[in-house]
């Protein structure tokens, strides 16, 4: 029997998981140790049957038009920018994520966060690197008793704030599609984005990337925070115009932030916020532990199988599911 054909531009270890789980069905193409050009990507998927990608390829509509046999786009994690959703749709290419799998990670990579800014962790270490001793400078905040304000209740969001009941802090949500009921379920009160703002003395972020919420938070909404709060980015880096945020932290108009997502990645070591103390930047990473790629990469390719052999990946994976009123 021939076999599919499947292209994997970036591949991510533990990369066994994958190969054990395509390869019965399909030959694999592995990409290269650095981004795809657009005229690459457009002659590599000319014959291929199906494309499992992170954030990193860029899958334009040029991309996409090039494609004769393709099935379906594989993402490796819930955001999908860098896909050309309308595009796909049209030549009737479902597209998948694999949703919620990183929400634990990320939601504990953010509280950790949250403390590392209010104890000033990462100061404090290099500090007594530096030969110092602790002091009025490594004095930090207590977690307890603060207001958290969540930007974004899906499910990462609803998971900061589950895991944060433990601490005794107050939490408010904004998120226009998500129910009053739903909140009070989990014990949040949603609120308007100028509340979260005013109120909170930590904001974390954990919004998809649309053209509603880029650059959501800028010079006007930095303005409304207090001087003693903190923002912490997880989910998309353009949620954030990183200029405004750079003056605010420069002129200390809020206490500080913690950014693990940047408006281009990666950022460039001449990125003016790596020249602020009163920052905590990470590459990306909050949603990376061995537990969650291991079951993002079985997830990712075990969609790429479902739709090869003509069954319907997790429904609640498939971006465009108006797609699967066309193959009917």
């Amino acid at each position: 029997m021939k076999k599919f054909r499947v292209l994997i531009p970036e591949f991510l270890p533990p990369g066994k998981i994958v190969m054990d789980i395509l390869s019965p069905i399909a030959d694999i193409e592995i990409g290269l140790n650095r981004p795809y050009t657009e005229e690459e990507l457009i002659e590599k998927i000319k014959d291929v049957d199906a494309i499992i990608v992170t954030s990193r390829e860029k899958i334009t509509k040029r991309v996409i038009e090039a494609a004769n046999k393709l099935k379906i786009i594989s993402k490796f994690g819930a955001g999908y920018e860098n896909i050309d959703i309308k595009a796909a749709t049209e030549k009737n290419i479902i597209v998948t994520r694999t949703t919620a799998l990183n929400a634990d990670a990320v939601a504990e990579f953010a509280i950790g966060l949250m403390l590392s800014l209010l104890r000033k962790i990462p100061f404090a270490m290099n500090h007594l690197k530096s030969g110092k001793w602790r002091g009025e400078e490594t004095l930090g905040n207590d977690l307890k008793g603060k207001t958290i304000g969540i930007i974004g209740f899906g499910a990462i969001g609803s998971k900061v704030a589950m895991k944060l009941k433990g601490f005794e802090v107050r939490i408010l949500a904004y998120d226009p599609y998500v129910s009053n009921e739903k909140a009070k379920e989990i014990g949040v009160q949603l609120v308007n984005l100028e509340t979260l703002l005013r109120e909170s003395d930590i904001v974390t972020i954990h919004t998809a990337l649309t053209n509603e919420t880029r650059k959501m938070i800028g010079e006007k909404q930095l303005k409304i925070m207090k001087p003693s709060a903190y923002l912490i980015n997880t989910a998309r880096g353009e949620v954030i115009d990183e200029k405004a945020l750079y003056y605010a932290l420069k002129e200390n108009r809020i206490a500080g932030a913690a950014l693990d997502v940047f408006e281009k990645e990666p950022p460039s070591l001449n990125n003016p916020l790596f020249q602020l103390n009163n920052i905590i930047v990470t590459p990306h990473c909050a949603g990376s532990t061995k537990e969650t790629r291991e079951r993002v990469l079985a997830k990712a390719a075990m969609n790429v199988v479902n739709v090869l052999e003509g069954r319907l990946p997790d429904l609640n994976d498939i971006i465009n599911p108006e797609v699967l009123n066309k193959l009917k």
